[in-house]
């Protein structure tokens, strides 16, 4: 065999035909890539990965990458779990026995009539309008004042309080000292041994867990032994602090004027009995400034109104809730009610219910089958605020 030619140096090692099929190979392959690219790109487009209004916003830092390769079946992000909603319950002013009158049956009389109603929300609260406590020196001793009233029911009588579904109570109010230190003190021993959490007392912050959701409650008055509702400053700063440890912050308050015709709700300053009772509307605007989702009043003893402000629910009052023959049921100050505010953990306010309630003699709720209430607080939500609720002729309220 002969050998084969030796390649001049610096030859191809193709033809010209050769080279002529090699470049239309290559230029067949290029636009076959070409096409797959602007497939799969197009693709990608569909999949959602093409630029869109998020993307815009986001800009250079957008989590989409250029790089990123398709999956086989696109999939979407799948949406974050909704916020849990709970209700919360709202009750007024509540003495659970005094001089004047101790309900029976170790002070489940009181609140028997409405048990399921109080059972029903996720949290029930009630304002604590009394102590518990044994017999000592209180804040009447040595006056000679018709007004001077001093509220107290045997400690046995906590266990009526857990018993009739109240979870939770605010001593923030003028009778919450009416056996001074002691007796307060005699109070809390008592709400602790019966599983009732308490707030209301000077810096207190108290933390509940709801169905999953951090609460804080406060409670504030206008008296020294709570923390002081007159310094909005302070008050905006306390809740400043409970609004980073928790989903949702709920302020308590009793403040205002008193009497059967108080129901209305005054702009600037109320006084009663000579005290400085607070600003309600400026105490309760600047709490939701700093944070608060829920602000539920009590302290004049008659209903008022329902103020939406910037879309947080505030209260002013519910009357008077329970007392064995210490309050005043004539006209007024026979109306009650049960307040439930659906509320989930970003603060917004989903519905709710007004329950209308009015104290049969001697000062016990039951449930109003005529709404009275509902319908009186309706009306004074409309003239008082610029935004309100709507309610209902039974009391249901939606959010607009």
């Amino acid at each position: 065999m002969s050998p084969a030619p030796r390649r001049p140096a610096g030859a191809s090692i193709y033809s010209t035909a050769g080279r002529r099929r090699f470049r239309l190979l290559f230029l067949v392959a290029g636009v076959v890539a070409l096409a797959a690219v602007f497939a799969a790109g197009a693709w990608a487009w569909r999949a959602g990965g093409g630029p869109d209004s998020s993307d815009v916003a986001a800009g250079p830092h957008s989590s989409t990458s250029a790089s990123a390769k398709p999956s086989s079946s696109p999939s979407s992000t799948p949406d974050p779990s909704p916020p849990t909603v709970i209700t919360i319950g709202w009750v007024g002013d509540t003495t659970p026995g005094s001089k004047y009158g101790n309900p029976p049956n170790n002070g489940r009389a009181l609140f028997a009539q409405v048990r399921d109603e109080l059972r029903a929300p996720d949290l029930m609260i009630a304002n604590l309008e009394g102590t518990y406590s044994l017999p000592g020196p209180s804040k009447c001793d040595g006056s000679d004042s018709s007004l001077c009233f001093a509220f107290q029911a045997p400690p046995s009588y906590g266990g009526a309080l857990r018993w009739s579904g109240i979870d939770f109570v605010s001593l923030g109010n003028n009778h919450s000292h009416d056996y001074l230190a002691n007796g307060l003190e005699q109070t809390t021993a008592t709400l602790k041994q019966n599983g009732i959490e308490y707030t209301g007392l000077p810096g207190q912050i108290a933390y509940v867990d709801v169905q999953g959701v951090a609460v804080a409650i406060l409670g504030f008055s206008p008296y020294s032994w709570n923390q002081s509702l007159l310094d909005i400053p302070a008050a905006q700063e306390l809740v400043r602090k409970a609004d980073r440890r928790s989903d949702l912050v709920v302020v308590l308050f009793h403040a205002g004027a008193e009497g059967q015709d108080k129901y209305h709700t005054p702009t600037g300053t109320e006084y009663a009995f000579g005290e400085n009772r607070g600003d309600p509307r400026g105490f309760a605007h600047g709490v939701v400034d700093a944070g608060a989702d829920l602000v539920l009043g009590s302290g004049p003893h008659v209903v008022r109104g329902i103020e939406r402000y910037k879309r947080r629910m505030i209260a002013y009052s519910l009357g008077n809730f329970a007392g064995w023959d210490n309050f005043g049921l004539s006209g007024n100050l026979g109306l009650s009610g049960l307040l439930t505010a659906e509320i989930d953990s970003k603060g917004r306010i989903r519905g709710g219910r007004w329950l209308s309630l009015r104290l049969a003699e001697p000062g016990y709720p039951v449930v109003d089958p005529s709404h009275a209430s509902a319908r009186f607080v309706d009306r004074l939500s409309a003239e008082d605020f610029p935004k309100t609720y709507p309610m209902d002729g039974t009391g249901t309220i939606t959010v607009p």
